[in-house]
């Protein structure tokens, strides 16, 4: 006899009915969409932009004109980096002005600039270490150290799920995984549905970009016959029992079933007009961007757009090139989907997020020998990211680095700060959204964070 026989026949099933609820408590949560927010959020779900490997805040969103007026001088900063750098080291890029606010963007991101007045820079980030995969786990899972559940499963834990036919939580990353791979958009000790689903959006054809979402034999009336009939057989095995992994197994087979129509259609952009697709882009990032709006549309509740494979704003040497690049492949993508999110009336319950897991350094990264290489180390002391709609307070700047942009000098800002105020944004009081595990109970920001008010409307 094992243990749910026991729970069957004694006190007249009373517990095997208490460990009924049990058990459905997690799918309950997940199919009730909005079940677990605190108070009423601004923002319903999220975009994230993630530019992996480290942009340069000093290059982008954060001007420091010190760094000409001291170029080519030592500064003297006692601060640890990961590599030897020199002397200070100014922006190749102009910056300017833009929008009501004022704000200065460099000419990298001179489209998404147009949009400053819906963006709140946070230019006082700090992290921990100058390592990329403990700050990639620390932006993404809010502990640079212990295996963590994502951002992305805390929100579709907390609440739930919108469209029961797609993944809550989808990560698109073109030409493969970036550092650390899935524990980016891990569940961890969260219940496995709310890990992230990973989206290869290198390839076109819809066969290559999900995975065996056409049976190759069988038609879709004959599946469906199948899995009916599987479904019989598997009610009868399950009768009498309560297993949870045989609940799970057979719920992934209907989700799987349901996506064959639902992601087809979610993720072929030929549906959209002309002028829609040439909006955001003939490339790779304005197509992946384009389908993160078709996906929350249809109620994908969190969406991470990864820059690509292993850490390509990574920029040790010859920092000029490399970040006008990258630039060039996202900048009219991020801008084309602010202004169709605020065209279609969901910029103000999106929360749209850009950012990577640290900054760089403003002087200059040195070769073996001393010589510059004319890019930037790495920088957890002092960095940015921007959040725009979803309730953000746009054309809005909050905090500062020093007068070289070295380290955060005005209101420093930590991951756990940021986790808090988009838990906010989208509802979530960060202190209450907890998880019991190992006799205590766990959150995304552990026993740190807090709102910033400053930035919210």
């Amino acid at each position: 006899m094992n243990r749910r026989d026991v729970l069957l026949r004694s006190g007249l099933g009373l517990g095997a009915l208490g460990l009924n609820a049990v058990l459905a408590d997690d799918d309950r949560r997940i199919n009730a969409a909005a079940a677990g927010s605190h108070f009423g959020g601004t923002a319903k779900r999220v975009i994230h932009f993630f530019l992996n490997g480290g942009p340069s805040h000093v290059d982008t969103f954060d001007h420091k004109p010190a760094l000409a007026k001291y170029a080519g001088q030592s500064m003297g900063e006692n601060l640890t980096t990961e590599r030897k750098t020199g002397a200070a080291f100014p922006s190749p890029f102009k910056f300017r002005p833009y929008g009501e606010s004022g704000i200065e963007v460099s000419d990298l991101f001179s489209r998404t600039a147009q949009h400053i007045d819906d963006i709140a820079v946070i230019r006082s980030m700090y992290a921990q270490v100058p390592n990329h995969e403990p700050s990639l786990m620390l932006m993404n899972c809010g502990d640079s150290v212990q295996a963590r559940p994502s951002a992305g499963a805390w929100v579709l834990y907390g609440l739930g799920a919108e469209n029961q036919n797609l993944p809550g939580f989808i990560a698109m990353c073109p030409g493969g995984l970036p550092i650390k791979d899935a524990e980016n958009w891990q569940s961890a000790f969260l219940p496995g549905a709310y890990q992230g689903t990973h989206i290869d959006t290198q390839h076109t054809q819809l066969s290559r970009l999900i995975e065996n979402i056409e049976h190759p034999q069988i038609s879709t009336p004959d599946q469906k016959r199948q899995l009916e009939l599987l479904a019989k057989w598997n009610r009868q095995h399950q009768a009498g029992r309560f297993d949870r992994r045989l609940e799970a197994r057979i719920q992934s087979y209907e989700l799987a079933f349901r996506m064959q129509t639902d992601a087809s259609e979610a993720f072929d952009i030929a549906n959209e007009p002309q002028y829609i697709r040439d909006l955001y882009g003939d490339g790779v990032h304005g197509r992946q961007t384009l389908i993160a709006r078709r996906l929350a549309e249809r109620g994908v509740r969190y969406i991470q757009l990864w820059h690509g494979a292993g850490q390509p704003w990574d920029n040790h040497e010859n920092i000029a090139d490399n970040h006008r690049r990258l630039a060039n492949q996202i900048d009219q993508p991020i801008a084309a989907l602010l202004t169709d999110l605020k065209l279609r009336g969901m910029l103000d319950d999106t929360l749209v997020v850009w950012g990577g897991e640290f900054g760089r350094t403003p002087t200059v990264e040195l070769s073996g020998d001393g010589a510059p290489k004319l890019g930037r180390d790495h920088n957890h002391y002092g960095f940015t990211v921007w959040l725009a709609g979803g309730g953000i307070k746009g054309g809005t700047v909050y905090g500062a680095t020093d007068e070289l942009g070295f380290r955060a000098a005005e209101d420093p800002c930590s991951v756990h700060d940021l986790h808090a105020t988009m838990l906010h944004a989208l509802g979530l009081d960060h202190k209450k959204l907890t998880y019991r595990y190992a006799g205590r109970d766990f959150r995304l920001t552990d026993v740190h964070g807090n709102v910033i008010e400053e930035i919210l409307a």
